[in-house]
């Protein structure tokens, strides 16, 4: 009597030790982690007026090589609404609206919270790559003036985008130029702004470059992402867009009344440039990642990755047994796509792991 088949999870490789789901996956970073418990010591100050949120705003001004307004929150989506409040704010009129692509986390991801907290309107517009383009912003001037259409305020880009494209520093700056053409402001959602800059250059001046060289009015500075336990950072790199931002951030609920925890955890990443050496680590080992999958039977690899994301798209019997053994999340179901990404902490081996995996199933 033949021997029943053992189960095909039963015969995978051991699972990569971190997840490849996705970078919010990844834990603190041990150098946050320290400066936290560094920050705990003793009494300070509340609401911003201590030392480490002074040398936070001070490193971020070293960064732009600016004298930026810093804005400290908790998370990507109140750093969206704290920018995005802020600069409508700054104009006249509650009529505003914000134009974004239709991958946009502030339009996808983020249950209305725009639409809900800031009463305005989004002009989501379609997009292959998840970019804006100029010529898309400048299609919306016909409603400008017209008494029965919200007012185009501000354009809102990513940086890398939901898809892991990047806009190049020129294609940044002929979004900037057109939108100022049009009075409107700009805001970047960079939630992964260390692995746009690391894939850009990889240095401070790449960052300059992509950003208050660019035009930019202000940007969600990520930090979650990228080690941090849970901080994000507005940066407001024209002062006029600034005006009145420390107290719409309290009435949007992102004032920290112990603001000592949020800046110490920036001050770590900040320091030597630890957020940038990560997002370049995190993106090195998603290209290694999608080298070692490439070709294989039943993987659609798609591009060789911009940053720390990969699109795949898998033959449908691969997709469930991978999840099983080493979770990640579905993409497009209607072409059987994929996400696997890397965060800060992902190792080699984890990604050697990983593709062992995927060679188990497809061989």
């Amino acid at each position: 009597m033949t021997a029943p088949a053992p189960d095909l999870l039963d015969t995978m490789p051991p699972p990569p030790q971190r997840s490849f789901a996705s970078d919010n996956a990844a834990g603190a970073h041990p150098a946050v982690m320290d400066a936290v418990v560094a920050a705990n010591d003793g009494h300070a100050l509340a609401y911003g007026s201590d030392a480490a949120t002074a040398r936070c705003e001070e490193l971020f001004r070293e960064l732009f090589d600016a004298d930026v307004t810093i804005r400290l929150a908790f998370n990507g989506t109140g750093a969206n609404i704290v920018a995005l409040a802020t600069m409508m704010a700054s104009r006249p009129g509650p009529h505003q609206a914000v134009i974004c692509s239709e991958w946009a986390h502030i339009n996808v991801d983020e249950t209305g919270a725009p639409e809900r907290i800031l009463a305005t309107k989004l002009i989501d517009l379609p997009s292959a790559d998840a970019k804006l383009s100029p010529e898309q912003i400048r299609e919306q001037a016909h409603v400008q003036g017209v008494v029965h259409h919200a007012q185009p305020g501000i354009v809102s880009i990513t940086q890398p985008t939901e898809l892991g494209t990047l806009y190049s520093v020129k294609e940044i700056r002929a979004v900037c130029d057109t939108a100022h053409d049009m009075g409107l402001l700009v805001h970047v959602d960079g939630a992964r702004i260390a692995n746009a800059t690391a894939a850009l250059g990889g240095t401070r001046e790449a960052l300059r470059a992509m950003t208050i060289e660019a035009g930019v009015d202000a940007i969600s500075f990520g930090g979650t992402k990228i080690g941090a336990l849970g901080a994000e950072a507005v940066v407001f790199l024209n002062p006029t867009a600034a005006t009145g931002s420390e107290f719409i951030r309290k009435q949007v609920t992102q004032l920290a009344s112990k603001m000592r925890y949020l800046a110490a955890q920036f001050n770590a990443l900040l320091a030597d440039d630890l957020w940038l050496q990560l997002g370049v680590q995190a993106n090195g080992l998603a290209r290694t990642l999608h080298a070692q999958v490439a070709g294989l039977p039943g993987v659609d690899a798609g591009p060789t990755p911009a940053v720390n994301s990969i699109f795949p798209c898998l033959a449908p019997e691969l997709i469930k047994p991978l999840q099983q053994w080493s979770f990640f999340w579905d993409w497009d179901p209607s072409i059987n796509q994929v996400r696997w990404m890397t965060g800060w902490d992902t190792t080699p081996d984890d990604v050697a792991a990983f593709a062992a995996g995927v060679r188990h199933l497809t061989g």
